[in-house]
């Protein structure tokens, strides 16, 4: 689990690379579920929050440049 404050300190290319990597585990995770192979099951819920925060980050950072360029 990644904390926020870590991510924050990356610039945006950093995160959407983040972002890209998790959601292949996310989709990985999936198909071992599926397949019966999965052990840890609560690495889904942490990859899924994962990505949430990094979402939320990149949004923040979107509306800050938004709001930047208004005034």
């Amino acid at each position: 689990m990644t904390k926020a404050s870590e991510l924050r300190a990356k610039n945006r290319q950093e995160l959407l690379a983040r972002l890209a990597e998790l959601k292949r585990e996310q989709f990985n995770l999936r198909f071992q579920k599926a397949t019966g192979q999965l052990e840890n099951t609560a690495r889904i819920r942490e990859v899924r929050r994962d990505i949430a925060r990094i979402l939320t980050i990149l949004g923040e950072m979107r509306r800050a440049a938004t709001a930047g360029a208004r005034r």
